[in-house]
């Protein structure tokens, strides 16, 4: 099995999954680099694509990948019915590739928005990033405070697949709000050089957010809301 990232848009991140020659497509954003990654690896089978919410960052290649690849089942929340073939909710599996994948509703970005859990594995969308998490367009902080606990509770060795290369800001917020933490520190240097030379720098592990995010690591609700406002207004 390999992660394969392709760069989309200005800063999004799709995610291939790939075990032997069938691919599972998370959040196509824009259909070019799918259809580019197909047409140079002969043999590959486009199983499923798979989304995380409504936004159109996620789900702007769905149509035209589903053009070429009329048979490919699409898997979202109800919010993305305009897409998905196949609705899914909290607590559901569904076997793809030989494996099991779990859907977490992860509410506060979007309403509807979910995360797919596949072994040590978590497709999250734009619910949690590198030392962050995402702009809470419901308004409904209470549910991304629990969403973002709720990615705290995951196994420390699970891999955090987020949807945006946001780590440098992220880690520099990071930095401000909690200056004493040396961990913070080392991954934004790795971080930095890893963006220098125009690499990826996901995934992360929920063990290393725990020791970096803010919001993960805040002590109550209303620490939360506030890093939230604070992080909204940081460049």
């Amino acid at each position: 099995m390999t992660v394969t990232a392709l760069k989309a848009l200005s800063d999004n991140y799709i995610w291939l999954y790939q075990k032997d020659n069938d691919l599972v497509v998370v959040d196509p954003g824009e259909a070019q680099p799918v259809l580019d990654y197909l047409a140079h690896h002969e043999g590959v089978h486009l199983s499923a694509i798979l989304l995380t919410h409504n936004h159109a960052d996620h789900t702007g290649g769905v149509r035209e990948i589903v053009a070429e690849y009329p048979d490919t089942a699409v898997y979202g929340p109800e919010e993305c019915r305009t897409y998905a073939t196949n609705i899914v909710h909290e607590g559901e599996t569904i076997d793809l590739l030989d494996s099991s994948w779990e859907i977490m509703s992860v509410p506060g970005h979007t309403n509807g928005h979910i995360a797919y859990l596949v072994d040590d594995e978590v497709f999250c969308g734009d619910a949690l990033f590198m030392a962050g998490c995402g702009r809470v367009f419901t308004g409904d902080y209470q549910a991304q405070f629990e969403t973002v606990n709720k990615f705290g509770q995951l196994a420390d060795g699970t891999k955090v697949y987020a949807a945006h290369e946001y780590s440098d800001t992220n880690l520099r917020f990071a930095k401000e709000v909690d200056p004493s933490n040396s961990t913070v520190k080392e991954i934004l240097k790795k971080v930095q050089q890893q963006r220098e030379n125009n690499e990826v720098t996901l995934p992360s592990t929920i063990e290393i957010e725990k020791e970096i995010n803010p919001f993960i690591r805040a002590n109550d609700f209303d620490e939360f809301v506030q890093l939230r406002n604070k992080r909204d207004g940081f460049n």
